[in-house]
């Protein structure tokens, strides 16, 4: 499978465990796209400087050519779905420790009773 087809399934995926298995709903939030706005700054920083000084070089026939400040836009994608399952991850992690600490069970971490 080429870099592509892998930058757009991980998007596809992402979504998926996003809006279907996790049902976050991380991607229909404003508060996200502010937040990404932000992260997005910052990747195409730090890939315009690795790319651009050639610290990472891309097969060109791997890619499919438009490049955002010398990175591939196959990059973004693959921030993208990183960004947004880390985000999506925490958000249901923390939604289930919530929802287990109002019913009683405590998932905080006890000291031990031995010595």
């Amino acid at each position: 499978m080429s870099y592509s087809a892998l930058a757009v399934t991980s998007v596809v995926a992402v979504l998926v465990v996003d809006l279907f298995v996790y049902r976050t709903r991380m991607v229909t939030r404003p508060v996200f796209w502010v937040a990404y706005a932000i992260i997005v700054t910052f990747q195409l920083l730090m890939n315009g400087v690795l790319t651009g000084l050639e610290v990472v070089t891309y097969d060109p026939g791997a890619i499919w050519g438009p490049r955002i400040v010398y990175a591939p836009v196959e990059d973004l994608l693959f921030g993208f779905a990183m960004i947004t399952l880390t985000l999506a991850s925490w958000a249901a992690v923390n939604r289930r420790a919530n929802t287990a600490r109002r019913r009683g069970r405590d998932t905080d971490t006890r000291r031990s009773s031995t010595r």
